[in-house]
């Protein structure tokens, strides 16, 4: 009895476990990207300010000192505005 190959696909398992490896490959390849908008830029420039280092330090001593009082009212319309939004 002869048997033949015909009709039939050869099957090579490493041969798709290559494809797996490859494919993998590719997508490691694949780099992320981040751009900042000129918003964000500005933003980060007005952060650093020294007017605002100035007012940050004066805020600090007058929390040591127990002499910084918020005001309630203003915190509270503050709030209610963003919430508002």
């Amino acid at each position: 009895m002869k048997i033949s190959n015909a009709g039939m696909n050869p099957v090579n398992p490493y041969t798709k476990n290559q494809q797996k490896i490859e494919e993998t490959a590719k997508a490691a390849v694949r780099q992320d990207k981040l751009e900042i908008s000129a918003e964000a830029k500005e933003l980060q420039l007005s952060v650093n300010s020294p007017e605002r280092a100035e007012r940050i330090q004066s805020l600090k001593a007058q929390i040591e000192a127990g002499t910084y009082k918020p005001d309630a009212e203003k915190i509270a319309n503050g709030l209610f505005d963003f919430y508002k939004k």
